[in-house]
């Protein structure tokens, strides 16, 4: 019981430890400033952080930079949990602000390589002598970031040599990003307890979010089965090809999959000087995200041109496939159908679209909300082609229908922020892109196709085949259903949250730990005094 309280007592006096250097650098470096930009904290955090702070004053070199600036320095320095944490947050302006969030983009994720002998120490461990064995030639790293790093090398694939790409994880970075994440957790439960206000925010949530993504991205089994499931939804489209997956040589902690031989789409005057055409370059990797998005329902959502090579017949190659976006059918007629609705500027039927799939409440009128289409559109088709983005279009839309008690879906939200980026890169190789013109084409067909008789009698007979499976299990379906009801009629179960389990199990850990960790504060200041004197 003794070396149980011990444990836990040690345990807790990390968290505070490591709770103490995060709040110390966001301090010394200047970052907290801009928190104090978008929130108005009480008096006690600023005087906590004062404190924290002490003596050391702001680094001079950053008072030129801007407070979305400080930031992006300080997550940069403090190492692979908090870059994570920069990046998830620039995929949230509603909680950081436009400004940072666009800061935050910019984050870069480089960290310096471990050795070659750990590297095939790793390889070794994880894939076992057998399939070790088969991989020769591995080079120096050639690629390192915050949470992996990249080698070159050759395998022997029954008989076949194959030129490789291996994506290594970094020793034991799950163990300290899941430790600094648990002193976040309970920094982020601190303060929705001491400030009210923030509750709002989720920030227990946002930690827990950020917590089952990027355990999942360091599982590389997760995106070795992204890129294969990419790679059969395009295997027949020209001008795209995704690199094979080498299964043999892939694991929880190893990813291999082909060497590509291309050139960075970033290079245009390369691109240029092997007669790439980039007009046709730029049609092409907008078309090509959105057939995924509306066809397949299954898109990579991290398009921007560090990850995407050109091979020299214009064929367009992605690489890195952590973070993927899924819709749904019903999101995406949506998508296709509000896109389509804005070309031909038919703001009615977008504006019926909406009622019918129950997105709008009926407490408004197909009028009103078509005026508020219509003024978002109509100042978009005054500009030049050149300055209309569709990207930009959903974000406005997206923005506008809260006014009609509309709730946004986070993929749909995640789309919307490749297709900026898709938007961008296309622009850097044809500044005049037409982004309407490229894209009616796309949705003409895809929902021509669904219109198709023969693909609705399709959809109807796979529904039915589905419904008379679970026949069977109707009754046991039934009480489960009663008994979700209700709990949602007490107010005890939030059927939209799908990660409510393990939050409710987080925020009760947290409850538990914060009487002891009240307890050691006082013993915590007076190591800070010591120590930091």
């Amino acid at each position: 019981c003794g070396y149980s309280f011990s444990l836990e007592s040690l345990k807790m006096f990390k968290k505070l430890f490591m709770l103490f250097k995060i709040g110390r650098k966001l301090s010394t470096s200047g970052a907290i400033s801009s928190i104090y930009e978008i929130y108005n904290p009480p008096i006690t955090i600023k005087i906590l952080f004062f404190v924290i702070g002490l003596n050391l004053g702001n680094n001079k070199n950053n008072q030129s930079l801007s407070s979305g600036e400080k930031l992006c320095t300080a997550l940069q320095e403090m190492g692979t949990t908090f870059i994570k944490l920069g990046q998830f947050l620039s995929t949230r302006p509603d909680i950081i602000g436009e400004n940072i969030s666009k800061e935050l983009e910019k984050l870069q994720d480089k960290l310096p390589p471990f050795d070659l002998i750990t590297a095939k120490n790793i390889l070794k461990k994880e894939l076992g002598k057998e399939n070790f064995e088969q991989i020769k030639n591995i080079s120096d790293p050639i690629a390192a970031a915050s949470v992996a790093q990249v080698h070159f090398a050759n395998i022997n694939v029954l008989g076949q040599e194959k030129d490789v790409a291996i994506k290594i994880l970094r020793p034991d970075v799950e163990k300290v990003f899941n430790e600094e994440l648990d002193a976040l957790m309970f920094l982020a439960y601190t303060i929705e307890n001491l400030v009210k206000k923030t509750k709002r925010l989720k920030l227990v949530e946002i930690v827990q979010l950020l917590r089952e993504i990027t355990n999942i991205e360091m599982d590389f089994r997760f995106e070795a089965a992204a890129a294969s499931e990419l790679y059969e939804n395009t295997k027949n489209d020209l001008g795209f090809d995704v690199p094979k997956i080498y299964w043999n040589q892939t694991s929880k902690k190893i990813l291999c999959l082909d060497r590509i031989d291309a050139v960075s789409i970033r290079e245009v005057e390369n691109l240029k000087s092997k007669n790439i055409d980039t007009k046709n370059l730029a049609k092409n990797i907008i078309q090509h995200f959105l057939r995924h998005a509306v066809r397949d329902g299954f898109f990579h959502a991290d398009m921007h041109q560090g990850n995407l090579f050109v091979k020299n017949d214009g064929t367009i190659v992605p690489v890195d496939f952590g973070i993927m976006g899924r819709l749904d059918k019903k999101n995406r007629k949506y998508l296709a159908e509000i896109l389509y609705g804005f070309i031909k500027r038919d703001y009615n039927k977008v504006a019926k679209i909406h009622f019918v799939a129950g997105l709008v409440s009926k407490e408004y009128s197909i009028e009103e909300f078509a005026q508020s289409l219509r003024s978002i559109g109509e100042p978009i088709f005054g500009q030049s082609a050149k300055n209309i983005s569709g990207g930009k279009l959903l974000n406005q839309l997206f923005e506008n229908t809260k006014k009609f008690n509309m709730q946004t879906q986070i993929q749909l939200l995640l789309l919307q922020k490749t297709m900026v980026v898709v938007e961008g890169v296309a622009r850097k190789l044809d500044p005049d892109t037409n982004i309407w013109e490229i894209s009616k084409p796309i949705l003409e067909n895809w929902l021509k196709d669904t219109k198709d008789p023969i693909n609705k009698v399709s959809d109807v007979i796979d529904k039915t085949s589905e419904v008379l499976k679970r026949l069977p299990d109707l009754p046991i379906i039934m009480d489960r259903a009663n008994v979700v009801m209700t709990l949602i009629a007490e107010g005890k179960f939030n059927p939209n949250s799908l990660a409510y389990r393990s939050l409710k199990e987080e925020e009760l850990k947290l409850e538990l730990m914060r009487n002891k960790i009240l307890g050691g504060i006082l013993m915590l200041v007076i190591f800070v005094l010591i120590v930091f004197k």
